[in-house]
């Protein structure tokens, strides 16, 4: 009965070690899709990119802000700041513009 019970718990330590070491791989993972798609559609030539921001669950949402330019010819560049919102679900990204707080 004890040799049971030890078994059945050496089984969960392990299983608990395991689903966190490839937990970490889900959310690397996941944030190289969401740098991927957010960089993709803000069509910046080499943006600065913000560290993940994670919502709650409930939300379903990872943020990025990107900071860069746009455009080819120097007449035509512009300097931007967006916000991507990665919809963790579908895959799907949405994305605006942000003017900064600071003067």
């Amino acid at each position: 009965m004890y040799q049971k019970f030890g078994i059945a718990a050496l089984a969960l330590l392990v299983s608990s070690a395991q689903s966190y070491a490839s937990s970490e791989r889900a959310w690397d993972a996941l944030f190289a899709k969401v740098n991927g798609t957010c960089i993709g559609m803000s069509r910046m030539n080499t943006p600065e990119v913000s560290a993940p921001i994670v919502f709650d669950d409930a939300t379903g949402k990872v943020g990025l802000l990107l900071r860069g330019s746009i455009g080819k010819s120097k007449a035509a560049v512009q300097n931007v700041n967006l916000l991507c919102l990665y919809d963790k679900k579908t895959g799907k990204a949405s994305i605006a513009e942000y003017k900064s707080m600071g003067k």
